[in-house]
């Protein structure tokens, strides 16, 4: 298997076509065998349901050389969990867990040759995402889905090395309270893509949600959790009253790195925004970035900066990045069993 003739390094973070995808249909109650294919594009009704009451959900996970030459992902049975709850709010029916991971393990394998080699900085992107396809007028649930993966080469979130960013505290909500802002469903990042750009155009690179009820509590950027750290040394990590924040597979793992490999206590809770100014850190966690480093946040004419603001990383983040990325690149050891190899051939 000889790789693609790519500049590995100079890949961006953006979609390219790969040799494969994976499809699978439901209909008549039951989800069919599913399949490699080699179209990209879907052909569907006018009238199916994810154009007219947005059925759809989707997840996003990399796969990725090690420095021993293995093919690995991470925690992609968190993702197939997740998906399934997020189907089940949506009313979808859930794509089987372990024919998700099995799905995962194919797409990746029919495109090895798109896989970036260690020490690129480039990983193999992997998109599951479901949505209605079956005819619905009447609001409803529709009676036939497809799910799909598509796979992409990209390159490091960071071009530049990891620095901090600035983020604002917006005039708009992320979601409804007891709504669906703890699925990972496209209905949820639509609603945050005005403040978004309006956010970027003003020089930030994302916005800090404050909870839709009160507008007391941090919740989430538009795409990741927050993190903090106290002055004693301790990671804060925000928890939603009204269920509107998104259970991070990233930050699940960051807590239990936190807390069972770097002996720093853990507070998960609510953080009221009125608090986070006695912070020292700040981060924002995913599975893009692992931990973007925030420097300052602003809200209204009050500006908050964590540590040395947006001249470095602070030493927590830094440590719980690097622990956590070398864990995924099997640089060291994997004591949680969180690293999943996919082998190449079978």
């Amino acid at each position: 298997m000889h790789k693609k003739n790519l500049d590995w390094s100079a890949l961006s973070f953006s979609y390219k076509p790969c040799d494969y995808s994976y499809v699978s249909n439901y209909k008549d109650g039951a989800w069919d065998e599913g399949c490699l294919t080699t179209q990209h594009s879907l052909t569907i009704s006018e009238c199916a349901g994810i154009f007219h009451y947005c059925q759809e959900v989707f997840e996003g996970l990399k796969a990725y050389s090690t420095k021993d030459g293995r093919v690995v992902c991470f925690r992609p049975d968190q993702n197939a969990q997740r998906m399934s709850d997020s189907a089940k709010r949506l009313c979808m029916p859930s794509f089987p867990q372990e024919r998700f991971v099995a799905a995962v393990e194919e797409v990746v394998r029919a495109n090895a040759a798109w896989i970036p080699p260690f020490g690129s900085g480039a990983t193999l992107y992997i998109r599951p995402f479901m949505i209605a396809t079956g005819d619905v007028i009447g609001v409803k649930p529709a009676d036939e889905y497809q799910f799909r993966i598509l796979v992409t080469p990209v390159g490091p979130y960071y071009q530049g090395g990891v620095k901090p960013v600035r983020v604002r505290v917006p005039k708009y909500d992320r979601a409804a309270p007891h709504g669906t802002g703890n699925i990972k469903a496209g209905l949820n990042y639509a609603m945050s893509m005005y403040p978004s750009v309006e956010a970027h155009s003003l020089g930030f690179a994302d916005n800090m949600y404050l909870d839709p009820q009160t507008h007391t509590f941090v919740e989430e950027s538009g795409g990741a959790n927050f993190l903090f750290v106290d002055a004693q040394g301790h990671l804060i990590v925000p928890q939603s009253a009204t269920d509107s924040i998104l259970p991070s597979i990233t930050r699940r793992s960051l807590v239990d790195v936190a807390e069972k490999l770097l002996n720093i206590t853990v507070e998960e809770r609510p953080v009221r925004f009125d608090e986070v100014h006695n912070f020292v850190e700040c981060g924002m966690c995913g599975t893009a970035a692992v931990i973007s480093p925030v420097g300052e946040v602003q809200n209204g004419e009050e500006t908050i900066v964590f540590g040395a603001g947006m001249k470095e990383v602070g030493p927590v983040m830094k440590l719980l990045r690097k622990t956590l990325t070398d864990i995924q690149s099997s640089e060291r050891e994997d004591t949680f069993g969180w690293v999943h190899e996919i082998t190449l051939e079978v």
